[in-house]
């Protein structure tokens, strides 16, 4: 294929001094063309290294997250942070698309505002010739309208084309993940996530407990038979696989640590919140569980209910419902950082996992989990990440249970977050650190979807009240315009995998569970579940 000369030196010319490539400059080029030059700009800018940080392109260009635009105008950063992601070439030839949408999108606005300026161009012609003519509709005039309405149907031809486009666009745009954060590591599963801290000694609670080299420590579900609390096959029958009923002092303890959970948020400044575990469409768009995720809810029957009109799912987590409370809202930057703290039962169909921890408590259908939310601004995002992970590392001192905190390499970080740690739990029974809580930074990304923002603090003028040169007063400021909200979610924490780590970490010799010190007033002072 034959590309003009003067596209490939200005192409190349934007590589070699690292300024960004203007994707609308090439306004002028056939679609073959554009498809060409994009394949040769994204090679190029990639084969400069010098810009990488952990194997891929500083996202410092681009603070905020997609729209079609920033896109298109960074094509090359994009498909940089999808690999590191290790994701699918669908999503890698989602990016390219919207690039060559965009491109069509910006032509049609020309045509169709050309289009809409010739139209009234001509009404005006109109209205100045029936005047001329004292209102008779002369064979000219006649004319002129009927060119009019002909333009007035190509802007309206376009228009539809342009609405054809910017849905494709807006539905692969969805599809696409959040930008990493430049301190995310490169690596390709949970395997490469990065140690941060590692808090707590793993022999100090045995030694308390008196362990000895020859007790062997139970898993957490016959941990629980022994105390009479576990009843598995009652659930199963009654709902099928990963689904577990708890009773006695298991069930009290369950409920122990979620108002121990509840109450310690609370003290840190969180509003606590008992929202609806029905949502709509919309607002797990917003939160970006949909529409990737969509297997992994469950859906409700549409003749059994519907969220205004719209399709119906139980959530997946507090996360969903605590931030869509301010969907579509515009706050003040002086309510901000707004936190809330929800004890809530989450659904999910774990349509991924089949055959993986069908064992106890790690992984079922149904289960409860304090979730921690904040909204605020972009220049307080990471010290509120900072605060909100400390605030569930704290729960686990507390409890006494080691732990480490791990940063989430590139290839494991969830979809919409930007930077992500999660808190592994130590497990005797098997001798490893399991997840117990996730806390992620998305950035503007779910505020993007949910059209969450807030108008910024107008910056005082001190000389406000001054007369200008001409003797009169200055004008007051305008206000700000609204920019997106940060989001943060965290668990603090996921219940069930707390209660498997103090099962596991308290248990003693004798069968007996010893309770946490911090959860004993929970449990009306009671000091150890004894063994049935």
């Amino acid at each position: 294929m034959l590309i003009h000369k003067s596209c490939i030196a200005m192409l190349f010319a934007a590589v070699r001094s690292a300024s960004a490539f203007s994707i609308r400059s090439l306004n002028h080029v056939s679609a073959p063309q554009k498809a060409s030059l994009l394949k040769h700009f994204s090679t190029a800018a990639a084969a400069d290294s010098d810009t990488l940080i952990n194997n891929r392109i500083s996202r410092a260009p681009v603070p905020s997250s997609l729209d079609a635009r920033t896109l298109s105008e960074n094509l090359d950063l994009v498909l940089s942070h999808l690999r590191s992601r290790r994701a699918s070439d669908e999503a890698l030839d989602a990016a390219k698309t919207i690039t060559t949408l965009n491109l069509d999108r910006v032509s049609l606005i020309k045509q169709r505002d050309e289009a809409l300026q010739q139209r009234n161009e001509l009404s005006a012609k109109v209205g100045m010739l029936m005047r001329e003519s004292k209102g008779e509709e002369t064979e000219e005039i006649v004319g002129i309208k009927a060119e009019a309405t002909t333009v007035g149907e190509t802007a309206a031809g376009v228009e539809e084309s342009l609405a054809e486009i910017e849905s494709k666009m807006n539905s692969l745009l969805a599809s696409l993940p959040n930008l990493l954060d430049d301190v995310v590591p490169d690596g390709d599963d949970d395997s490469q996530n990065e140690l941060v801290s590692e808090w707590g000694d793993v022999s100090s609670l045995p030694k308390e407990l008196g362990w000895d080299e020859d007790f062997t420590p139970l898993w957490h579900d016959d941990v629980a038979t022994n105390l009479g609390g576990w009843q598995s096959d009652a659930a199963v029958g009654m709902s099928g696989a990963r689904f577990v009923s708890l009773t006695g002092d298991v069930a009290r303890l369950e409920r122990a640590i979620s108002s121990y959970f509840l109450d310690r948020a609370s003290q840190k400044g969180y509003t606590e919140v008992s929202p609806p575990l029905v949502v709509s469409r919309t607002a797990l768009e917003g939160t970006s569980q949909l529409p990737k995720f969509e297997d992994d809810l469950f859906k409700i029957m549409p003749e059994s209910h519907t969220c205004n009109g719209e399709d119906a799912f139980l959530i997946p987590t507090a996360e969903v419902p605590l931030t869509n409370m301010h969907a579509g809202a515009i706050l003040e930057e002086s309510e901000l950082p707004i936190s809330y703290c929800a004890l809530t039962p989450c659904f999910r169909a774990e349509a991924g996992s089949y055959g993986r921890d069908t064992r106890g408590l790690i992984r079922t259908h149904q289960f409860y989990k304090v979730e921690m939310v904040k909204i605020t601004t972009a220049e307080t995002s990471a010290d509120e990440h900072e605060k909100l992970t400390r605030h569930a590392q704290e729960c686990l001192e507390e409890l006494k249970i080691p732990y480490k905190k791990m940063r989430l390499c590139s290839g494991d970080v969830g979809f919409s977050a930007q930077h992500c740690y999660d808190l592994e739990a130590w497990l005797p029974s098997t001798g490893e650190y399991r997840e117990i809580s996730s806390c992620s930074n998305t950035g503007d990304f779910q505020a993007r979807r949910m059209a969450l923002r807030y108008r910024p603090a107008p910056v005082a003028d001190t000389n406000a009240d001054e007369p200008n040169k001409g003797g009169k007063k200055k004008k007051k400021a305008k206000k700000p315009k609204p920019v997106l909200c940060h989001t943060i979610n965290g668990s603090g924490l996921a219940v069930g995998r707390t209660l498997v780590a103090v099962l596991e970490n308290y248990q003693t010799p004798d069968g007996d569970v010893v309770v946490p010190e911090v959860l004993r007033p929970y449990m009306g002072g009671l000091e150890i579940l004894k063994k049935k």
